[in-house]
């Protein structure tokens, strides 16, 4: 990575996704068979645009109080920036060239036409009334309005931004533009008329399980009665669970800032009714500390990596840096095989690498003839990618002027999940250094009870994602 003179110590999560990226393609054949698209990595690397201002707002007391504000359009190659705001107080620039720069390829993974950004602010909404939470969206769009635009950025919701401040964002930037813009935002509430998308809420926790089921399905397994560790509560934790739960999986853990929630048996898990439950409790910003029910187990301060002796499929659904090394560890030791991120960058890099050796291991224990336990790890902007996917969709909607139904949606949240899984599979045994032999299937075609070896999904995704994105901003003149 010196070659590209890249600077380190100044951003460190941004450095963290930029010199992944940089990782997973500097070490695979990509350039020894296309060396010209090396020249690319510089460019792609810098932001196209960063936009940086005040925000000052009324508190209920009549104080003035001002925070950041942050928009960067990262790049928009194959269309407009997309990408959610955040309104957190852990926001700064580098979480946001992050998230941004990791936005470029998952939303390339999806196959639809949107390039990548983030904003937001570092405002925390935890503590304010609806009121303040009102007048802080209303001067937050009185600057982003003049930088966004159906055809140039959409923004959506993330961490702080749910349907609310949505629609008091669009109420703001409508009075502000004097027009009616429905493009202008996605993530909003159906009771809109017909600007809003039905699945949008549900899209990204219910996108990983469509991309853990096609991982089970290469694997030759089912998710009936697997064990499922999952962290967070918030909206794709919520999602993801209920997912699995309606699909016989059992769910054994959720978290949030305060600790983990870990139930105590395994034959009475987490149910429907005990994730309605938690919504409507995060909804008025509780903690899932309040929840008295002898079947859990409250962990404060905990993640609930290893705190469950037995686990099959493990879902980082919360925050950044959430599952270290040590996590992996502790869980590929309690039977542990598939690890899927519903969080954006939800594992270290150490992480990430311990994953990774743990699935070279295995595919060289299935050219042993005696296969071991596989650990299969696949990084958020390809297992998450389902929320930005039905953003887009959105998107297409309101082009349209039409509402499709929640059984349509869903199934081109499926189809969108399955391609991206597919592209990755065979970019990474297209563009791999790895000898996996002939033992790899297609991924395309349902396993049959052949052990396969596993390719790499964080190199196949960053394959396939920089490729689509690369190319593109070749035929624009972007680098040459």
């Amino acid at each position: 990575m010196s070659e590209f003179q890249f600077t380190h110590g100044i951003e460190p999560e941004f450095e963290q996704a930029r010199d992944e990226i940089v990782k997973s393609l500097t070490e695979s054949k990509l350039f020894e068979k296309e060396p010209e698209l090396k020249k690319c990595l510089p460019v792609i690397t810098e932001p196209e645009r960063v936009i940086s201002f005040r925000v000052t707002w009324e508190d209920d007391k009549g104080n003035c109080r001002v925070n950041r504000g942050y928009r960067v359009q990262f790049n928009s190659a194959i269309g407009p920036y997309k990408g959610g705001l955040r309104f957190h107080p852990t926001v700064n620039l580098s979480i946001l060239k992050f998230l941004g720069f990791e936005q470029i390829f998952k939303n390339a993974l999806t196959g639809l036409p949107i390039g990548g950004g983030k904003g937001g602010s570092d405002f925390d909404p935890h503590d304010k009334s609806d009121n303040e939470i009102r007048r802080f969206c209303q001067a937050f769009m009185t600057e982003l309005h003049r930088h966004i635009g159906a055809d140039i950025d959409v923004p959506a919701g993330d961490i702080g931004v749910g349907g609310r401040e949505v629609g008091f964002l669009y109420g703001a930037y409508k009075r502000l533009q004097q027009k009616r813009d429905f493009g202008v935002l996605t993530g909003k509430d159906t009771h809109f008329g017909l600007s809003g998308s039905f699945i949008r809420p549900e899209a990204t926790g219910y996108g990983l399980i469509y991309f853990v089921l096609n991982m089970l399905t290469y694997l030759g397994q089912d998710i009936k009665g697997k064990y499922c560790a999952v962290s967070g509560s918030g909206n794709v934790a919520q999602f993801a669970a209920q997912k699995l739960i309606n699909l016989g999986a059992v769910v054994l853990s959720l978290s949030d800032s305060r600790g983990a929630l870990i139930v105590k048996d395994p034959s009475k898990p987490f149910t429907n009714e005990d994730i309605a439950m938690i919504a409507d409790l995060k909804v008025r910003k509780g903690s899932l500390e309040e929840i008295k029910d002898d079947r859990f187990t409250w962990l404060p301060g905990e993640r609930p990596w290893k705190h469950l002796p037995k686990v099959d499929i493990a879902l980082p659904c919360a925050t950044q840096n959430e599952n270290d090394a040590d996590d992996v560890e502790a869980l590929h030791k309690a039977g542990c095989f598939i690890i899927a991120e519903g969080s954006n960058m939800g594992s270290t890099d150490a992480a990430v690498q311990k994953m990774e050796s743990l699935r070279v291991a295995y595919n060289e224990s299935v050219k042993s003839g005696k296969p071991i336990l596989p650990l299969w790890y696949a990084p958020g902007k390809a297992s998450n990618a389902g929320g930005v996917a039905v953003s887009a969709l959105e998107m297409a909607q309101n082009s349209q002027r039409m509402t499709w139904t929640p059984a349509r949606v869903d199934e081109e949240l499926n189809n969108i999940m399955t391609n991206i899984f597919n592209e990755s599979v065979d970019n990474s045994a297209t563009y791999t250094h790895e000898d996996l032999g002939s033992v790899v299937k297609s991924s395309s075609q349902k396993a049959d009870s052949t052990v396969s070896a596993l390719p790499s999904l964080v190199q196949g995704a960053n394959i396939t994602g920089f490729l689509k994105v690369a190319n593109a901003m070749k035929i624009h003149g972007d680098w040459w």
